[in-house]
């Protein structure tokens, strides 16, 4: 049996800048909990871009977050 090594290396290995960059670029998501963001409270303001965002804690204990 014959075998053959692919005439093309893979996408990856062909642009190997390209690839570092793309590794250090990924960041782990922060998270942070409910209860520090809320600091005992059931409503908070968030500014984004100029606009104001309301974020509470329904009587279920689900978060809404509306414009």
């Amino acid at each position: 049996m014959i075998t053959t090594t692919p005439a093309m290396p893979p996408a990856i290995a062909a642009h190997p800048v390209a690839a570092a960059a793309a590794v250090q670029a990924v960041k782990p998501v922060k998270r942070i909990t409910s209860a520090s963001l809320m600091e005992g409270g059931r409503e908070l303001e968030i500014e984004h871009s100029g606009r104001v965002y309301r974020l509470r804690i329904t009587q279920l204990n689900k978060l809404i977050l509306t414009a």
